[in-house]
């Protein structure tokens, strides 16, 4: 693979795990538990959309085709997108949408601080933006992790079911390719093994304080990166997120 296509690959990696958790979470609005947790879950969603214009707006500058980060979020189908499939998750009750959040936001402030030291400024100056955000964002939803785990019973329980149901899908997120491999070589993003230590002693730390168990199986599920295993939950989202598009093509504000 050369090396423009393998950073195009991963600019869009980047903005779809933000763009397609953006849009999950945004499916909160309105829905909160409560008023604070609706507004601090649409101020989430807004956070991520906003860093995929930014990661997608670089992903077509680099593969110089005309195609804005609009265009790139709107008008590709299912099998092109390269999001993390633990991102498409469906919402399922508060404690699992709070769970997919902090596994997720845990290796994303991981990766987003190996960015910042990026060989490629651009990338270096995205990052640096994003992560004031995403610290905010792992704080928060370890707090609600560690509450809802050490709760009740039923909040227990349902964090352990949702513990329990996600799990498989974290190894992806360490499962290096080539694209990885050779963005690694170039000092455009941080190796992915050296990212693992850090992450599990992040993740057994709020379990212990959630009083929650790490399943023992491990990585069960892959196919984001390719673009050809996603689950059927992504089709059905992106029916519902690109819908003007689909129905005005060519539409614009």
């Amino acid at each position: 693979m050369e090396r423009d296509a393998a950073y195009f690959e991963f600019l869009c990696r980047m903005g779809d795990n933000a763009l397609v958790l953006g849009h999950r979470v945004s499916e909160w609005c309105g829905m909160g538990p409560v008023l604070e947790e609706d507004i601090a879950l649409a101020n989430i969603a807004l956070d991520l959309i906003g860093q995929t214009q930014m990661w997608l707006g670089l992903a077509g500058e680099v593969e110089g085709k005309g195609r804005s980060a609009d265009d790139l979020a709107m008008l590709r189908d299912v099998w092109d997108f390269r999001n993390l499939l633990l991102v498409e998750q469906p919402n399922g009750d508060f404690g699992q949408t709070m769970m997919r959040q902090f596994l997720f936001d845990a290796w994303h402030l991981a990766m987003l601080r190996g960015l910042e030291q990026s060989s490629e400024p651009r990338v270096a100056e995205i990052a640096a933006k994003a992560v004031k955000e995403i610290t905010y964002h792992v704080e928060r939803s370890a707090d609600t992790v560690i509450g809802l785990g050490d709760g009740t019973t039923e909040s227990h329980a349902r964090m352990q079911n949702a513990l329990d149901l996600l799990w498989p899908y974290v190894g992806e997120m360490f499962a290096a390719d080539a694209v990885d491999e050779m963005m690694a070589a170039e000092g455009i993003a941080p190796d992915l093994a050296a990212l693992r230590q850090g992450y599990d002693g992040e993740v057994a730390r709020v379990m212990k304080a959630a009083t929650l168990s790490i399943p023992e199986s491990g990585f069960a599920h892959k196919g984001g990166k390719s673009g050809f295993q996603h689950s059927e939950h992504l089709g059905h989202m992106l029916t519902q997120m690109q819908w003007l598009q689909r129905a005005y093509p060519g539409a614009a504000w």
